[in-house]
């Protein structure tokens, strides 16, 4: 597993860590999905955040930390919510819940999906190789529950189509994000998710 790059703090509360560091994510999120990242300077973050940039400094180091806290949040965010289910009953309707649980988070985390993936490429080469390998572990979960329903007999899939429909899926869910200016004029996150698990199942032979 690699290792998960450290985020440098002088503040020893773990609870204020937490607080503090969701005010800043929430303030990178708005300004560079606004500015973008190299056009938002750690003044502007502190200031949308309310705080003084000596306190910002507390919590953080870099612009470059920010940035990965809001990778972070996105993966931890993802597993909590997959965590809540069964991922290897071997049945499409577990297949289905996982989709529509996943949905729902890029549905809560739009802006954040959509700067981590235009900013990522500015990230210290520790931290990129952490959310690489994070990315991949979304894919992993999705793997899981295909090769239960494979095992299970619900499923007829090589290997090969799995890991593949595996991709599929988690880029699938991130469009609802990427796209949202044209889909979210045209379906709602229910009318979305439901057809694309309509695709999904019937690319599968369902």
């Amino acid at each position: 597993m690699e290792k998960k790059h450290e985020v440098l703090t002088s503040i020893k509360d773990e609870s204020l860590i937490e607080k503090r560091r969701h005010q800043m994510i929430r303030a990178g999120v708005t300004l560079f999905k606004q500015k973008g990242f190299h056009r938002t300077t750690t003044r502007e973050i502190a200031k949308e955040a309310g705080f003084s940039i000596g306190t910002l400094y507390e919590y953080i180091r870099t612009k470059e930390d920010l940035l990965y806290l809001v990778c972070d949040s996105i993966y931890h965010e993802v597993h909590n919510k997959l965590s809540q289910i069964p991922l290897q009953n071997g049945t499409t309707h577990g297949l289905k819940t996982a989709i529509r649980h996943y949905y729902g988070v890029i549905d809560d985390m739009q802006d954040e999906f959509v700067v981590m993936y235009q900013e990522t490429k500015s990230l210290p080469k520790s931290a990129l190789q952490y959310v690489l390998t994070k990315e991949l572990e979304m894919v992993d979960i999705f793997q899981s529950i295909l090769v239960g329903c494979k095992q299970a007999g619900e499923l007829e899939l090589t290997d090969t189509q799995i890991n593949l429909y595996a991709h599929t899926l988690v880029v699938q869910g991130q469009m609802w994000a990427f796209r949202r200016w044209a889909l979210g004029k045209e379906y709602t996150l229910e009318q979305f998710t439901e057809l694309q698990i309509q695709f999904v199942l019937k690319g599968m032979g369902q």
